[in-house]
């Protein structure tokens, strides 16, 4: 059976030949035409979340995943406003997220009619295209041109968008057969790399003694990481990696706050580059942004295919190109420079990383003790989801497997969807996914594990501090009479969620316990898991700040 609805039938038409091959969708009456017509479909594969916030990160993470759209589909009114923090993620993010919302006709709206809102063009600050349909034969050649700039404009430039779709009653009215649709290719800007002067570049580079490569967000790319290791070999240049970039080399600064926590203004000056490149999402680390804010390189060279990023506000050039096309042609430009710049770092961070582990060593059971514990028990060629706040800070303060994939919800670095996106990215991924989490990450996006969908590989460390432990470290809460209100403090657990959701579970106390419960737990097994490791809330941020006194 098929949509009898026209409109219908061309979107799902549209979302075939720009080759959307799977829908999540949300219960509802409204948008009854179109899920009788995705779930009929042989070439989609449609899969139902109830909760539309869950359901827009749960289709963020398999779009991350595939690096291709995946849609969303919801009823009518305040379904829709659910998606919007996935869409912001999807945004900043850069991923191909396409918003497909049923809506009442016009002569409908703010009548006093029941499931109703202003739909058209309610995402307008985080979208990158807005197709307001009308069900209406005479509007059927402009409904065809929106809806496949809409889909066109998803898959260039990589980011979300919103086609909101009314339709009138009767809505379950069906008809044997799609009819065919030709939607015409839209032409799209592309890239004009031919302006990019990559012998003035060099000649700025080659005379530079202090360079430096930081690597944001980052998919990992063989490719890539390929042209970058070139210049791991050049004495002049140093390469600062965070957890989420995927790019790992022996001669790679990775664990960046380790290094340069408690400098002073002479190293700081040492360390400060004339020249910076810059490339990948967003920055975790506050203290390298800090650094350049406060010490800037005279050029800052950012690499993005879609816009500028200005985050140590001393931008001197934005080079429009992919990362790949820019090193692909730079690198036959630049020639090695002698320099003592990277040997002096690589010591003073290796000298850091003995202090680490010296200090870890003896570390009682705390957070940080427990990432160690769990970072060297993850298996080989994993895909390692991370959530926000603290979480993430704390991995990047570790070396992490060069075969495991990093991701983290850093367009927003919100923690509303990070287990239901960990949860998409399980889903479309054939190696199995562990997802570290926070207690409150964990409990505000719970209804995550209302999905049918999740693989039974699939495995969640839930590092429970009972509250949020990432107000104790950064400065100011604690000064207040209102810390409560931060931290958040609550003595839940996952144990009831777990087995009400159809996980098995498990839970530690001790380092010792920790231990005993990470064995086996990543082996195959006739249920997702859950392990669940409780640390002491009073003691996080002292061990924390004490290792940071320790490491200088």
């Amino acid at each position: 059976m098929y949509p009898k609805k026209e409109l219908a039938q061309i979107v799902i038409s549209a979302c075939t030949q720009f080759n959307i091959d799977t829908v999540v969708i949300s219960p509802g009456s409204r948008n009854a035409p179109l899920t009788i017509g995705f779930s009929t479909h042989k070439g989609i594969e449609t899969l139902s979340v109830v909760d539309e916030r869950c359901a827009g990160f749960f289709a963020l993470g398999i779009a991350q995943q595939q690096q291709k759209p995946v849609a969303v589909l919801c009823t009518s009114g305040s379904a829709l406003l659910n998606y919007y923090p996935a869409i912001a993620e999807a945004f900043y993010s850069n991923i191909p997220l396409v918003i497909i919302s049923a809506d009442r006709p016009k002569h409908l709206i703010d009548i006093g009619d029941g499931q109703t809102i202003r739909q058209e063009n309610v995402f307008e600050n985080h979208i990158l295209f807005s197709a307001n349909l009308i069900e209406n034969e005479k509007y059927k050649t402009r409904n065809s041109q929106l809806i496949g700039e809409a889909l066109q404009t998803a898959v260039s430039q990589k980011g979300p968008v919103h086609i909101n779709v009314p339709f009138d009653e009767p809505l379950y009215e069906t008809v044997p057969s799609l009819n065919k649709y030709h939607f015409p290719h839209i032409s799209m800007s592309s890239l004009d790399n031919s302006n990019i002067n990559y012998k003035k570049l060099a000649d700025i580079w080659n005379v530079a003694e202090k360079k430096m490569i930081l690597v944001g967000v980052n998919y990992p790319d063989a490719e890539l990481h390929k042209l970058i290791d070139l210049y791991a070999t050049d004495a002049s240049v140093l390469i600062f990696t965070e957890t989420t970039s995927n790019l790992h080399h022996e001669k790679a600064i990775d664990s960046i706050d380790q290094l340069i926590f408690s400098l002073e203004n002479a190293q700081f000056q040492e360390l400060k580059p004339a020249v910076l490149i810059t490339f990948g999402g967003m920055i975790i680390s506050k203290r390298i942004k800090r650094f350049l804010r406060a010490y800037p390189p005279e050029h800052h060279w950012n690499i993005d295919e879609k816009k500028a990023t200005n985050t140590f506000f001393c931008l001197s050039e934005f080079i429009q190109t992919t990362p790949i096309d820019f090193f692909a042609n730079f690198n036959g430009f630049i020639i090695p420079v002698k320099s003592k710049y990277q040997s002096k770092w690589i010591a003073f961070r290796d000298q850091r990383r003995t202090k680490h582990a010296l200090y870890l060593k003896d570390m009682k059971h705390s957070d940080f003790k427990v990432f160690e514990q769990v970072l060297v028990g993850i298996p080989d060629n994993c895909e390692l989801q991370i959530s926000n706040s603290s979480i993430i800070r704390y991995a990047q303060l570790f070396s992490i497997k060069k075969t495991v994939n990093i991701f983290c919800n850093r367009g927003t670095s919100g923690i509303d969807g990070s287990t239901s996106t960990a949860i998409g990215a399980a889903f479309a991924n054939t190696n199995q996914t562990i997802f570290i989490t926070g207690d409150l990450s964990f409990f505000y996006d719970s209804n995550a594990l209302w999905n049918t969908s999740i693989p039974l590989n699939f495995r969640i460390i839930i590092i429970n501090n009972s509250g949020g432990g990432i107000f104790k470290i950064i400065p100011g809460p604690g000064t207040t009479n209102a810390e409560t209100y931060f931290t958040t403090p609550h003595c839940l657990t996952a144990e009831h969620l777990s087995r009400m959701h159809g996980f098995e579970y498990q839970q530690a106390y001790s380092t010792a316990s920790v231990a005993k419960e990470m064995v086996g737990f990543f082996e195959a097994s006739e249920k997702p898991k859950i392990l669940e490791i409780f640390t002491p809330s009073a003691e996080n941020d002292l061990i924390l700040k004490t290792y940071f006194k320790q490491i200088q």
